[in-house]
């Protein structure tokens, strides 16, 4: 989960990501997913305090969460649920990615 955190972090504020996303960006959430690929500063910091809260089984298991618990994560960490939510399953596409 860390990990991961860290790979979505390296591109905060990309100017190209930043493009991507205005291109891509509308009322359906199209670039939803396109924040792992270059998140701002905010949303940085807001994953980062969800993650900062999350047990260590949490963690472990991240990408089996359901969602009421990852509501539950985003809501004690006082930040943008959504946010958090395509965080989640992100990690669970890395994840499968990664088997």
């Amino acid at each position: 989960m860390t990990e991961f955190l860290e790979i979505v972090a390296r591109k905060t504020d990309d100017a190209f990501g930043k493009q991507f996303r205005d291109f891509f960006g509308d009322n359906k959430g199209s670039a939803q997913l396109a924040m792992l690929v270059s998140p701002t500063k905010d949303e940085i910091d807001q994953l980062k305090k969800a993650v900062a809260i999350m047990t260590e089984a949490e963690k472990k298991d991240a990408e089996k969460l359901g969602d009421l618990q990852v509501k539950k994560i985003a809501e004690d960490a006082k930040i943008d649920i959504a946010l958090f939510t395509i965080f989640i399953n992100g990690y669970a596409l890395y994840c499968k990615k990664a088997t």
